[in-house]
């Protein structure tokens, strides 16, 4: 693309013209910026929805909703390594595999409860 502004055009400038040439540079930039992310974000929907063709949906539509991860209450561990006292587990999820191998080996689960979370979560946080 060949440039209008040579170096030696730019150089007989004032100060004035050639902020003025940088403020409109800096708007142009601005608004193709903003064309192209709007543009980009529209093709990111269509493949993240699986569609087709743009002409399926609407301006409306491509709209980012911002999604909130629900807040879930902390769980205390209730099991515990006993060859490793910081590997704990609260019970939900996947076991760890410190807990696969120890039942592999024959042992239960029950054994590696912790004695404290057997109480009532209401009790624990009265002794705190």
């Amino acid at each position: 693309m060949p440039s209008t502004f040579t170096p030696s055009v730019l150089e007989s400038m004032t100060l004035d013209e050639l902020w003025l040439l940088h403020e409109e540079i800096g708007s142009m930039l601005t608004t193709r910026i903003r064309a192209e992310k709007l543009e980009l974000e529209k093709r990111l929907a269509v493949l993240h929805r699986g569609i087709t063709s743009l002409e399926e949906q609407t301006d409306e539509e491509f709209r980012p909703v911002a999604k909130r991860r629900r807040k879930y209450p902390r769980v205390l561990p209730k099991y515990r390594n006993p060859q490793s006292p910081s590997e704990t587990w609260s019970g939900r999820g996947k076991l760890p595999r410190w807990l696969v191998v120890a039942t592999e080996n024959g042992r239960r689960i029950e054994e590696f409860r912790i004695a404290d979370a057997t109480a009532p979560h209401h009790l624990d946080r009265q002794r705190a």
